[in-house]
Formats: C-alpha cells, sequence, structure tokens
C-alpha cells in the first residue's frame, strides 16, 4: 500500500524513524569541528536541547551521521530577540556551517530584526526564499517545524502547513544564491549530502522531540 508522506511525496513503504534526541541522550549529536558535545554552550535541561546565552564562543550542534534525502522533525521554542536555525547538507570544510548548508529559520520575528525582512523571518530559506501562509506561535509556546528534502524538492513546514518549497540545485534558486551574500562563498549548497546542524546564534533557543527518516 502506497503511504502518504505529504502534498508532494509518496512513499510506497514507511521509512524507520530515528530519534536524534529522546530527551536525555545525546549521543547522536556533536560540535561543529569537535569530537564531543559542546557541554560549555549546550545543555540538556527538562527534557530539551537547550543553547546556553552570552557563551564566549558559541559552537553549532551537528549530527554525527551525514543524511542526503530526509524527512526530520522537532519543536522548537525562541526567548525574547532570539535567533537559530536548522541548517541541513552542511560541511566542516569550512569555518561555519551555514557557509555550505542552506538554512530553514527559527526566529523570534517580533524583537529580532531578521524578522523584518520575510526572506530572513521564521520559516525561510533563510537571506533567499520567504516563507507563506506561515503560523508562527508566540514566543516562549513550541512551534513544529519539518525538513523533507526528497529527488532535489525540498519542503519547509511549520505548524502544520507548508510554507517554503523549492527545487535543490535549480536555475531559480542558483539565481537567488547569485544576487545573495552567499554567492561569495564557493561551497554554498553544493553538498549532496550533509550533517544537520542546529545553530546556536548567541541567544536562549530550546529543541525537543527531534527525529529523522532517511528517503533514500
Amino acid at each position: 500500500m502506497a503511504i502518504l508522506l505529504s502534498s508532494t511525496f509518496v512513499l510506497t513503504a514507511a521509512p524507520k524513524w530515528t530519534t536524534l534526541f529522546d530527551g536525555k541522550n545525546t549521543e547522536h549529536w556533536r560540535g561543529y569541528k569537535r569530537e564531543g558535545f559542546p557541554s560549555d554552550c549546550w545543555s540538556v535541561e527538562n527534557g530539551t536541547l537547550r543553547t546556553l546565552p552570552g557563551k564566549p564562543q558559541s559552537v553549532d550542534l551537528i549530527t554525527k551521521e551525514k543524511y542526503g534525502d530526509f524527512e526530520l522533525e522537532l519543536e522548537w521554542k525562541a526567548t525574547p530577540g532570539a535567533n537559530s536555525g536548522i541548517i541541513y547538507r552542511a560541511s566542516e570544510e569550512f569555518d561555519h556551517s551555514y557557509q555550505s548548508g542552506p538554512e530553514y529559520q527559527l526566529l523570534d520575528d517580533i524583537k529580532n530584526h531578521d524578522g523584518k525582512n520575510p526572506k530572513t523571518s521564521a520559516g525561510a530559506l533563510y537571506a533567499l526564499i520567504a516563507p507563506k501562509d506561515k503560523m508562527l506561535k508566540p514566543v516562549g509556546e513550541w512551534n513544529k517545524a519539518r525538513l523533507i528534502v526528497k529527488n532535489g524538492h525540498v519542503e519547509h513546514w511549520m505548524n502544520g502547513k507548508k510554507v517554503v518549497e523549492y527545487q535543490w540545485g535549480s536555475d531559480e534558486v542558483k539565481n537567488l544564491i547569485a544576487e545573495s551574500k552567499f554567492a561569495k562563498w564557493p561551497g554554498f549548497m553544493k553538498e549532496d549530502t550533509g550533517h544537520i546542524a542546529l545553530q546556536h546564534h548567541g541567544g536562549d533557543m530550546s529543541f525537543k522531540n527531534v527525529r529523522i527518516r532517511k528517503l533514500d
């Protein structure tokens, strides 16, 4: 029996989910360009992964495994002014994860200045494509993010609604990149597989119920 995955994808069998964070265990994660979990700037508190604000060095959290085609689900909660993101297909060849992987933006749209620009607001393909018809919950409440990458087709979902849709490597996306700050980064969006990163942008952001399934 075919199983409906989304409005775009239909699979003949349901891939197995892997829990990346169950509220306690961080075995699937390490710091960007680090061997272990970056406990100097991330913590596990009350069943959540939390960025520790005000640290002199902020390190992104990345999956130990690399992913090409996948479906990712998680819940995220911002504090006032907080900024983070889900960066995908990221390489460690560069100083920062965002120099190779595109970003599903996570943000307090009200108090963070990035919220004033739709292309850098919550749910966006950061600095490239603005979200449409999103339903963002107030700061302090949990939002649900869903990210699907399959055969070059990418979807960002927020709280049950698809807000961004694009084709990886398409002329449209290449033109958007050429007109953006990413044009000066030769490795941006060039990887077929890569790490998934939870960005530490210096603020206070929490994550829970993180799970993924491969769609290869």
